[in-house]
Formats: structure tokens, sequence, C-alpha cells
């Protein structure tokens, strides 16, 4: 096996698994460390440089960081990466003079972004600084998106979403609300705009065509009836009713209902939980609120009398995991009674405003076809982001698509190929302080994952406002900070140092390290103590040790980064280094480094 090149940003970046795993590479060691100093303001700008919306993805994130979590291998619960995001949103100071502001130089370009959610607002938050004028066409009365309408705000209150988007609009954007594009060719047409993106979304829930769909008025698009609700369109619901889907979306609908009054809600599943896509949290959360989940249902056709729903009638379903997947039969028919059905089963994408003949190619579901790196639609000057892009996903990746996107938009604007990405960078700076001493806490904390307290069920069923998370408690967030093990402290490795006394490898809690003859990285896998079984996870290895030719191998998937062979080497050939990845956006010129 070759010697690993540490000064690849991507090898140590990978180490950090929750960075890694986040779509926009959120620095969270940094940020928790900062947490655990109290210093919120700092942590909250930490995360705002990459996720934009610290606040409202402290709330609503899918947290990708959290199963990748390398405490979830410790003691099978990944650390409270999301909740903690939002303590540092909650208890931030002013950050008006922190934020990034409107370049006073126009550089005479313009951009226009057709639809204020999160992934137009991200390219605005980009660009506006670079001196472009950036106008954002809304058919809506107020910014936000999918984030504003279809996410309740008794889980993502109006004053977080107002605050966070007002950072981005606040510098000047032109956003033009109750502005919809009806044709992209018209705006084209004008030559008004030097690029454009389309960040619209996927704004059309799919259909359930089976018998009696059209017989009744009680049937609802869950998106729609979200989106209803939110402008005060709908007030109220049946008292029995079923949701047919289990997705986010769905859970939103469902706990919607049970604030509007329906008293027996069910969820509609037509396989079994380990396939459901909703958050764990958010099955947990709805059943905590008297949901009921129903597994192993699929629709068959709703029973309508004289124009009034009364129930739906469902084939049963038994299922079995099987080596090739899960196996199912229909063993018989169900019927559930029902006043209201609240249909959630999904998304698509619609593009009635982009017509078919203006150079852009459609591919398969009819969607644009988008180049995966520069956001770039076939029509060179025309950039798709969110779940316009790719369909429907979550913010988080929203937020990295506007991104990678104004990158490209700025490219293109200053006659540069868009194919040119920026390089990251990296920065490496020792954390030894003394003997035993380090920059960083690295005693493992045995304390559970923190649990997030709710109000009472009475009380949040009042009204659509009321937040039911409460937040984390001073002595919660000092629990979980700690619950970090510090992944971007990086055990660094120093070949010409080594006296192969082996006191790194008995001392290590772990098994994770070993001097060895050098061999095919298959072949050193076996070798360790516990064999490096995680094929994903990068295993180090050292160049040749002076004394012996052997190498130092390192299994990176269960280091605890505890820095006890680093405290244990008499040679300093260990060091525990504070690994900083350096990500590019637009404008920015990051130079590869590593800083030692």
């Amino acid at each position: 096996m070759h010697p690993t090149n540490v000064g690849d940003p991507a090898y140590y970046h990978q180490v950090v698994d929750c960075q890694w795993a986040c779509p926009a590479h959120t620095n969270v060691p940094e940020y928790i460390r900062l947490i655990a100093q109290g210093r919120y303001t700092e942590a909250y700008m930490v995360n705002r440089e990459s996720n934009v919306f610290p606040g409202i993805l402290g709330r609503t994130c899918d947290r990708p960081c959290e199963p990748a979590c390398r405490r979830g291998r410790v003691d099978g619960k990944p650390v409270a990466i999301c909740r903690l995001k939002r303590v540092a949103a909650d208890h931030r100071g002013d950050v008006s003079q922190l934020l990034p502001k409107a370049a006073a130089v126009k550089n005479g370009k313009k951009v226009a972004l057709i639809g204020a959610g999160p992934a137009s607002l991200t390219v605005a938050n980009d660009l506006m600084p670079l001196g472009y004028e950036v106008t954002i066409f809304e058919k809506l009365p107020r910014p936000g998106g999918l984030m504003r309408i279809n996410i309740p705000a008794f889980r993502l209150p109006e004053q977080v979403l107002d605050e966070e988007i007002g950072y981005i609009t606040d510098m000047g954007v032109d956003v033009r609300y109750n502005s919809p594009v009806n044709s992209l060719g018209a705006l084209l047409e004008t030559a008004e705009y030097d690029a454009v993106f389309v960040g619209s979304g996927a704004p059309k829930g799919k259909e359930l065509e089976i018998p009696g769909r059209h017989e009744t008025d009680q049937i609802f698009i869950g998106i729609d009836w979200l989106e209803s609700i939110h402008f005060g369109h709908v007030a109220s619901v049946g008292k029995r009713v079923l949701i047919i889907g289990v997705g986010n979306t769905a859970m939103d609908c469902c706990r919607s209902s049970k604030r509007l009054g329906a008293t027996d809600v069910k969820v509609i599943a037509r396989k079994t939980r380990k396939y459901f896509k909703a958050s764990p949290w958010e099955l947990e959360d709805a059943e905590e609120e008297g949901v009921d989940i129903i597994e192993n249902l699929q629709p068959v056709r709703f029973i309508v009398e004289n124009g009034t729903l009364t129930g739906m009638e469902f084939d049963r379903f038994s299922s079995v995991e099987t080596e090739s997947g899960l196996k199912q039969e229909v063993i018989g028919r169900e019927i559930l009674p029902c006043d209201t059905v609240i249909l959630a089963i999904g998304q698509d994408n619609a593009f009635p405003f982009v017509e078919r003949n203006i150079g852009l190619e459609f591919g398969k579901w009819d969607m644009p076809v988008v180049d995966k790196t520069t956001f770039m639609s076939t029509r060179p000057g025309v950039f798709f982001g969110g779940d316009a892009a790719f369909g429907p996903a979550n913010i988080i990746w929203a937020v990295e698509h506007g991104h990678q996107a104004a990158i490209s938009i700025h490219h293109y604007c200053q006659g540069v190929p868009v194919t040119e990405r920026p390089p990251q960078g990296m920065a490496l700076t020792s954390t030894k302080m003394g003997l035993h001493q380090w920059a960083y806490s690295n005693d493992y904390d045995h304390a559970p994952r923190q649990k997030m307290k709710h109000v009472d069920l009475g009380v949040r069923f009042q009204n659509m406002t009321t937040e039911v998370e409460e937040g984390f408690t001073a002595e919660q967030t000092q629990a979980e900070v700690e619950r970090c093990l510090n992944c971007d402290v990086q055990t660094h490795f120093t070949d010409s140092l080594c006296i192969e006394c082996d006191a790194c490898v008995d001392i290590c809690p772990v098994d994770c390290l070993t001097m060895t003859p050098n061999a095919p990285e298959t072949d050193l896998r076996e070798r360790f103590l516990a064999p490096a079984l995680n094929l994903e996870q990068p295993m180090f290895a050292s160049g040749p040790l002076k004394q012996t030719q052997r190498v130092m191998v390192k299994d990176e998937n269960v280091c605890l980064h505890c820095g006890l062979c680093a405290e244990r080497c008499p040679t300093y050939a260990w060091d525990m280094r504070k690994f900083a990845v350096q990500i590019p956006y637009a404008g920015a010129t990051v130079i590869p480094l590593m800083a030692v």
C-alpha cells in the first residue's frame, strides 16, 4: 500500500464523518466546541458560512450528519448535532456586523432567480457581496418557498424564517413578490439578465387515481393542503383522518390534523417501518401526539356515499424480509372509516413555465438535464438547483446546490469555464499544550444523548403556532457537547520520528493501530487486532519506518481521537492536529495549504 497522502484535504475531511456527510460540509466539531465555551455567536457564524440557515435547519434538517457520527459507533447514539445547531441560533448575540454585505460598487452583471426558496436565497447570499444585481421572482407574497408554506409553524416559527431570510434579502436583493414567471423563454428574450437560476422547487404533489377520487371534496394533496393551512384557507378537518404516505410531509399533515380538531388520525404505509421515508424523530413525534401508523396497506378505492366520504378500502399484505428484500403478498381486504383523506405519497417537479423549444433538454421523468457539478442546464447561462434540479430532497441539499450554482454563475458571468471548480484547501495545526494537555477536551464522556423536551400535549393542540420542541437547557447543552469526540482533531503521524516502540499500539483503547510489513490494503486490513472491515472509511498507512521498514497503519473508522497514542509517544511521532477544510465559495480563492 502506498503511503497515505494526508496533504490531500479530502483524506482528513472524510475522517470528520459528520462534516463529510453534510451536503454543505458544515464544520460541526468546531461549532460544538464554540458552544461548549459559551461562544454562541461565533458558533452561529461558523454554521452560517456553509448552511446559511442555522436557526431554520436547527429545527428542520434531515440530519445526514447524525447517522455518520462516530459517537454512534461507541454507544449507539450520535451527538445531537442538529439540536446543538439550534442552541447556537437561539442564544446568538447581534450578528448584523458579521454578516456578508452587498458590494458598494456593482460589477455590471444581473442575475435572475426564479423562486425564493433555500436554493435561490443561497445564490443571492453568495452573489450579492460580489457586486451582482440579483432579482428574485416569487409567485407567493412572502419568501421561503416550501420552508414557509409546507413546514408547519409548530416546527418552524415564522420569526426564525423571517430573521434568517431577512439577512439575505436585506442586502438589497430585488424580491418581486406575487410575480410568477409564466414563460422562461420570455424572460430570456428580454436579455436583461446575464444568467438565470431556477429554484422553483418540486411544487406538485402526486395524485392517487383510484375509484372514488373525484367524487368528494374531502380528499386533498398534502403539500397543497399545508399551503392552504398556512394562508388561513383551511381551519378545520374531519374527525377521522387518513394520511396516505409516510414521508416527512405526511408527518406534518397528520400532526396538523390533530391541531385542526381531528381525534382519530391514521397514517397508512404500504411497506414496513424499515422502508418509511420519514425521519425517525418525525415518526416518534407523531406517535407521541396520538397518531396511529399502520403498515402493509395499499389503497384500493375511496368509499363515497351520496357525495360524502365515509372510508377507504385497502389491500392488506403480509411482509417477509428475504435476502433480496421485502417480499409482500396480498392476504385480504380492509376498510377504514374516515371523513378526510390527505395524499402525501410524494412530489413531482412541474415546469409549465419552461418551454421545450428554448434549448433546454429534458430527460427522464420530464426533468431538465442538469450537470451535477456545475448545475448548468443544456442552455448556457441557465442553471437549476434545489428540488428543481434533481427532484425532492431536503433543505441542506438545496443550500449546497445554491453554493455550487453561485460559483458557476460567477464563472459564467466572468468568462471563466463553469467546469473550472475552485479547489478546497486545508489547515492543520497542533493542539499540543503540554505533555498530557491538549487544546480540546479529549476525555471520553459516558453521558447519554440528551432528550429534547416538548411542551405538553394539551398546550400544543390549542393552535398551529406553538413550537413543540423547547430547545436544550443549559445543563442539557453542557452534557451534549461533551459527547462530541472531536473527530476533526486528527492523529497525525511523522514516520521519520518513530522508533517502533509499540507504545501507541499497546495503549490504543480500540485496537486501531498496528505496525506490520507493507502489503496490499486488503491484507493490511486483516492484520489489525480488530480487523478494519469498513471499506468506505479510509485507512492510514505511513511510509517505511527507518528501523525495520515496516509501516504504521491505522483504521480511521474506529479511532476515538482520544490522543492517548500521542500522549504515550516518546518521540512526538504522533501528534493531535486540528484539521479544517477550507470550502471555496463564489469569488473566494482557496490556496491548498497545510499549515503545521
